[in-house]
């Protein structure tokens, strides 16, 4: 009998979230209007170094509705990596922004501070910080970068959960940060997201537009479209126990990365995860691998490849300025970014779930081995 497929990612919900979620059930509250919720709020703030957090359906919607509350003028310019999930750019899109995209360093696969600079413009009023697969960006010179030009900033820490930039956690960034909880993030509600600032009177904003800016004096008169986009208490008990034990979750992951580097560091045909930079250790939200350029197939085939060998695996992000909804649209025509290029097409995770098990990761390990043997 051939042995057990090895998904992408499977969490670990082996805390407190069976008894938080029954305590939901017994008291009725499964609904947005939960205590869990504030708890929840008060846990992710505590934890990235905010004042405030503002519990939301996703991470998505995070963004949409942490770049409507910024009010910036139509048409304005958003500094954005290329190298992202479309969530990033959509959401400047739909605020009626133009997203420019800049291209990523090569080992980190994060945005640089030259690429940043490069794409200045005097329409430029905001940058996007995306932080990438377990490594963050090397904020510091963007952020001088961003007040000596009076520039708002969107820190996106949606894979960030427990990082830390030159000491500091990362979501504790920027006019506002956003996470993600998707079922592969280190902190996972199943669907969700967060919005986190230290402004009180932004806060209030960002707690009005994710419930419909219903007014507290006459509730169904409407001065503004908010989103329904409540988080369900259901979801934030869920969220309450995964925050409890977000230390133990960053010490599992960086375990992973380190049997993978144990198994892998003798390979030469793949370009593995940078382990630390000097401002962070890797996280390894997941465990990325790009392919070198004498590897005679592509991302694509690779994955191919592993499924028939029982190992799950999931692309990298492809390129923004390669999107054809947003080509179409008429964003990032003349825009080329060979790194995000190569890796977009070269590089993909292997499992990187936290239920993986040593067998786990020397059976990816050793299929990974095979198929570049």
């Amino acid at each position: 009998m051939s042995p057990a497929f090895v998904p992408v990612n499977t969490p670990l919900l082996d805390g407190n979230e069976a008894e938080y979620l029954a305590e939901c059930i017994r008291t009725g509250w499964i609904s947005s209007e939960g205590p869990f919720i504030k708890r929840f709020e008060d846990a992710m703030a505590r934890a990235a170094g905010r004042r405030h957090g503002v519990a939301v359906t996703n991470g998505s919607v995070a963004l949409d509705i942490a770049i409507h509350a910024l009010g910036l003028e139509a048409g304005s310019e958003v500094i954005i990596p290329t190298f992202t999930i479309i969530s990033c750019a959509a959401a400047v899109v739909r605020a009626g922004l133009v997203p420019v995209g800049v291209d990523c360093d090569p080992t980190t696969w994060n945005m640089t501070i030259e690429g940043v600079e490069a794409a200045l413009t005097p329409r430029t009023r905001a940058i996007m910080l995306v932080h990438i697969y377990g490594l963050p960006v090397d904020l510091d010179p963007i952020l001088e970068l961003a007040g000596k030009h009076g520039l708002k900033v969107i820190e996106d820490a949606a894979e960030m959960h427990g990082q830390t930039y030159r000491g500091a956690p990362c979501g504790s960034f920027g006019d506002v940060s956003t996470f993600s909880f998707y079922p592969n993030k280190h902190v996972t509600t199943g669907e969700g997201g967060m919005i986190l600032t230290d402004d009180d009177a932004f806060a209030d904003r960002l707690g009005s537009l994710r419930n419909l800016c219903f007014q507290p004096q006459q509730r169904f008169v409407h001065e503004e479209l908010g989103w329904n986009a409540r988080m369900t208490n259901l979801q934030a008990a869920l969220g309450v126990a995964q925050v409890e034990r977000l230390p133990q979750t960053v010490e599992l992951k960086r375990r992973i990365g380190r049997l993978y580097d144990s198994h892998l560091g003798n390979v030469d045909r793949v370009s593995r995860p940078v382990a630390r930079t000097n401002y962070a250790d890797n996280i390894y939200w997941v465990y990325g691998v790009v392919l070198n350029e004498d590897v005679p197939f592509d991302a694509k085939e690779a994955m191919r490849r592993l499924a028939d060998r029982g190992i799950g695996t999931r692309p990298f992000f492809w390129c923004m300025h390669e999107q054809p909804v947003l080509r179409r649209m008429g964003f990032m025509l003349d825009e080329q970014h060979p790194n995000a290029e190569r890796i977009a097409r070269r590089g993909f995770y292997l499992p990187s779930g936290l239920a993986l098990t040593e067998d786990d990761i020397t059976r990816s390990a050793q299929a990974l081995k095979e198929i570049l043997a």
